[in-house]
């Protein structure tokens, strides 16, 4: 465990590892006119990354409180040191961001900030930092909160879901490979190249984060369509801009000029909640 803060004490190296692979995938699509990118999204992107990591600095005390709260209800005291702890965390983490990627595509107030993620056009490296803001302030440390009540340290949780999320950044290369039999256990850039596409066939599917084996067992896989190529983007109409703060709020806008506009509870209730009418499914 100490390894593991180390690690998330100093995240300068990972970040120029990261922006080392979007620069190297960036020129070798410019160099194979492979139309790979596109500059105003790219740029939208990066811009969104750095809104988010701050905003993410400010409010990671208040999104972590509630969890350090319930940790002293814990039924067992698992040892944060021991391995086979942090291996057992780190996969029932990823079950637990399943449910938690569920129901950020069901629930209208958590797909606010997860609409952010599946607004670009052209999926690749960039494209997987570009983040929503207010996720977990809305709920989402709720998914996570069952570890810890059975008595997983938070500080486990929350390491071992930013490792996922870590694995998830090189998800979203502009060209999948097949990795063969890994196809059938981890979550590979073909399962999430689907899980981005906005085609029919495609619509809230493949939601694991390190492991696909959660959506083969709940019957959320799916495999990309024979004959037609994949397309990427939000299904909203006029839904596509490259101004970061339009992309990062918009949603959030909606629900709040859709709360406001409300004249009963139960449609007070669907503003805030319910994916229909306010916007198509993706």
């Amino acid at each position: 465990m100490e390894q593991l803060t180390e690690f998330f004490a100093n995240p300068l190296p990972f970040a120029a590892v990261a922006l080392t692979a979007m620069l190297v995938e960036f020129i070798a699509g410019w160099l194979q006119d492979d139309d790979t990118h596109d500059l105003g999204e790219t740029a939208a992107s990066l811009s969104i990354a750095v809104i988010n990591k701050t905003l993410g600095a400010l409010s990671a005390g208040v999104t972590s409180l509630p969890l350090i709260w319930l940790h002293q209800f814990a039924l067992f005291d698992i040892p944060a040191e021991a391995p086979w702890a942090l291996a057992v965390a780190f996969v029932l983490t990823d079950f637990c961001y399943y449910w938690h990627h569920y129901a950020m595509h069901k629930i209208r107030l958590l797909w606010a900030s997860h609409s952010v993620h599946h607004s670009p056009t052209k999926l690749n490296l960039t494209a997987a930092v570009r983040l929503g803001v207010g996720g977990h302030l809305a709920g989402g440390f709720l998914f996570y909160a069952p570890l810890v009540l059975i008595g997983f340290s938070p500080l486990v949780v929350y390491g071992t879901l930013a490792l996922g999320l870590i694995y998830q950044l090189f998800l979203h290369p502009a060209h999948a490979r097949d990795f063969g039999p890994l196809e059938y256990v981890f979550n590979t850039p073909k399962h999430h190249h689907v899980h981005h596409a906005s085609n029919d066939s495609c619509l809230d599917r493949n939601f694991g984060g390190v492991f696909i084996i959660f959506d083969k067992m709940f019957g959320t896989f799916a495999t990309a369509p024979e004959n037609e190529p994949l397309a990427f983007g939000l299904k909203a109409v006029n839904s596509r801009s490259n101004n970061p703060v339009v992309v990062l709020f918009r949603e959030w806008y909606a629900i709040v000029r859709d709360a406001l506009a409300s004249r009963s509870p139960k449609a007070l209730f669907r503003a805030v909640f319910s994916m229909k009418p306010p916007r198509p499914q993706s």
